[in-house]
């Protein structure tokens, strides 16, 4: 893994998961280093569905979760986030958005950051995280 030289970024992410499906860090690891092949998990920071806050990826370290900004971003991801169809759906509760609320605030904090996108901002292909990070930005005073 490669040490991250700038932090300008947070990308809000979802693990594209029915709300009955109770995960975290070690099952999304798994997915990420035997399944993709990768070196550890992409993620920098996995919320769980009762809201507790997961570490993943080291924070010092360039990310994967977003390739377009890997290299100058923190990836954080909700577990959630499509129906039992697996269409995209906001199917994230209260603590999932106020552990999101907190380590967002910490980050932009710790790293003066202003950019705090969606995933889908820099992958139209996708609609991860199944909820307009705009809104929920300005709902929440950060902006």
């Amino acid at each position: 893994m490669t040490p991250r030289t700038k932090t300008d970024t947070i990308v809000i992410h979802c693990a594209a998961t029915k709300p009955s499906m109770d995960i975290g860090y070690d099952e999304i690891r798994k997915w990420h280093v035997e399944d993709n092949g990768w070196d550890d998990v992409g993620y920098h920071y996995i919320i769980k569905r009762d809201g507790t806050l997961q570490t993943g990826r080291d924070e010092s370290m360039v990310g994967s979760h977003a390739r377009q900004v890997n290299g100058t971003s923190l990836g954080i991801c909700l577990v959630g986030g499509v129906d039992d169809n697996n269409d995209w759906e906001n199917n994230f509760n209260d603590e999932q958005f106020e552990t999101l609320k907190t380590i967002v605030l910490k980050l932009k904090d710790k790293y003066q950051i202003e950019k705090i996108i969606g995933h889908y901002e820099v992958d139209d292909v996708k609609k991860c995280p199944s909820f307009d990070v705009t809104e929920w930005k300005e709902n929440n005073g950060l902006v």
